[in-house]
């Protein structure tokens, strides 16, 4: 029998998440978004909303307030990687062992048009990839993640790799 990502026992973050689930609904992203604000400070700094999070899927908000603003009143470029690394990491996240550690590996950004108002990031993963990271305790996956602004346009384009490493010490 092979397993698939959903047949996986939940990961830290999973479970950490599942505690939530008590929350009423109409609270929950923000009871959520407190608690990864936490685990994650800079997040809170820029007032990240986790929206949805979930093995195959992350939804990241970002409202266009004016820590976040450029010189001309839109989210900064540096905000918008934000949002959009946060979102590929969260989904990795919540795939990776326990035993591993997600890092970052590289990154790209066009900027294509000009944003407006609140953006959002949506990062998904998979199956296959969420296998893979279950499967192995070193690897690495580009993440697809879209980048909306308020009016529905995606303003940038954006990859994102992420690796993951046997957490602790090399073994010899």
């Amino acid at each position: 029998m092979t397993n698939t990502a959903a047949s996986y026992p939940p990961n830290r973050l999973e479970r950490q998440l599942d505690r939530l689930k008590d929350a009423p609904a109409f609270a929950l992203p923000w009871v959520r978004s407190l608690v990864l604000r936490r685990a994650v400070p800079f997040t809170g700094t820029a007032g990240l909303d986790f929206l949805q999070m979930g093995r195959e899927r992350v939804e990241i908000g970002l409202k266009n307030e004016k820590k976040v603003q450029n010189h001309i009143g839109g989210i900064h470029a540096s905000a918008m990687n934000l949002l959009a690394e946060t979102a590929t990491g969260m989904v990795v996240g919540m795939n990776v062992r326990d035993d591993c550690t997600p890092l970052a590996k590289s990154l790209t950004m066009a900027f294509k048009r000009r944003a407006t108002g609140a953006m959002r990031a949506v990062a998904t993963l998979t199956p296959e990839q969420q296998e893979l990271m279950r499967a192995s305790d070193k690897g690495e996956v580009t993440v697809q993640v879209i980048v909306t602004d308020e009016a529905g346009i995606e303003p940038v384009e954006c990859e994102f790799t992420w690796a993951w490493i046997p957490s602790g010490p090399p073994k010899r």
